[in-house]
């Protein structure tokens, strides 16, 4: 199942896409689910819940998904967590790995949907980027639980573009800052749920105005999913709808290489097999 927000009355309101083509808002009273979060709260029977309320709904009830506005795949996330060096580099295959999971972090504050404009004040930061990385949804709340047993965890999966600022007082020591301007973090296009993809080794990647910026398979992951969970879960409680974006493939060379920063005007789309694209406009 594929669930998101859309912007209906100036608020973001929790859907379900159905055949691929239709939005359908769920019915928060009817189903008792008043949002993507308690979805992810709620886990198999939740959506067990919300499956069978969608059967009963005529088939032309929605909207057509090329009218909906998207607002943030999960909204309102408690908490968002960032790993970095996540990734081999087959250019540096002799690199040092980090002996555990480096964990950064986003403003929940940060968010913002498919198809979003993002401006920021350019005195403050010139030097940004877009950055695929796979999002994990966690459901079920997860403390001190082993790689064994952590998937058991995972709500499901989205896009996050973890838009960073590249200038060395923001990047080099104030990481937090420098990745939660407001629109830094899109999230979507919407939530796969867990039973629907399998994302150990598949192909995720960025390009910006239609051109390779990055382009790898997950199987590349230093630390897996499992284990990422697993060590956060060591030292924070997570709950649901968090989000963790679990690490960004290396830079491409080429025409866009790694000192080309995003500039007004750009289309920076990240994209992920089995998930969709996630397109944020530059202005």
């Amino acid at each position: 199942m594929r669930l998101t927000t859309v912007l209906d009355e100036g608020r973001y309101r929790p859907v379900a896409v159905r055949d691929d083509d239709m939005v359908v808002v769920i019915d928060t009273r009817a189903t008792g689910l008043a949002g993507i979060r308690a979805l992810a709260a709620g886990g198999t029977t939740a959506l067990a819940r919300l499956e069978s309320w969608l059967e009963r709904q005529p088939a032309e009830v929605g909207t057509p998904l090329a009218d909906a506005i998207l607002g943030p795949a999960v909204p309102d996330p408690g908490a968002i967590y960032t790993i970095g060096l996540n990734y081999d580099d087959p250019a540096a295959p002799d690199a040092e790995r980090p002996e555990r999971p480096l964990v950064y972090g986003k403003a929940p504050s940060s968010v913002a949907g498919h198809g979003a404009a993002l401006t920021w004040d350019r005195s403050v930061t010139a030097n940004v980027d877009a950055e695929c990385e796979l999002g994990v949804v966690i459901g079920e709340t997860a403390w001190a639980v082993t790689p064994g047993d952590a998937l058991r965890h995972v709500f499901g999966y989205t896009i996050i573009d973890d838009v960073s600022s590249r200038d060395p007082w923001l990047d080099g020591d104030q990481w937090l800052i420098g990745k939660s301007m407001p629109g830094f973090c899109p999230v979507g296009p919407w939530v796969v749920t867990r039973d629907a993809i399998d994302p150990a080794d598949i192909r995720l990647g960025c390009t910006v105005n239609g051109v390779a910026i990055q382009d790898d398979r997950t199987a590349r992951m230093r630390t897996s999913i499992a284990e990422v969970i697993a060590y956060l879960s060591r030292h924070v409680e997570l709950r649901p709808g968090d989000l963790i974006a679990t690490g960004t493939p290396a830079r491409l060379t080429g025409r866009y290489g790694p000192e080309r920063h995003l500039q007004v005007g750009d289309v920076a789309t990240a994209w992920i097999e089995g998930i969709g694209e996630l397109t944020t406009t530059i202005r």
